[in-house]
């Protein structure tokens, strides 16, 4: 299982319908509203093997109201 992290951006005001969107996707884990440069943070767990960049670019990049992207591929995580 593979775990990234992808920041939006949205259009002025569209950041809960993004976030009503995203939380749609299966591979979609946890959306969370964020300060700073973007609105918004997604956390995804994927299959080993699937591209995660046709990931973003598809699913990601394609929900209406994203402006912009920034995504994080988590190495480990601890517990």
């Amino acid at each position: 299982m593979q775990t990234i992290f992808v920041m939006l951006k949205c259009l002025p005001g569209q950041a809960y319908q993004v976030a009503d969107h995203a939380v749609e996707s299966e591979a979609v884990s946890e959306v969370h509203s964020i300060s700073g440069q973007y609105d918004l943070m997604l956390k995804c767990y994927l299959e080993d093997g699937v591209d995660l960049g046709q990931f973003v670019v598809e699913n990601v990049q394609t929900l209406p109201g994203v402006t912009d992207t920034f995504t994080l591929i988590a190495f480990k995580a601890f517990t």
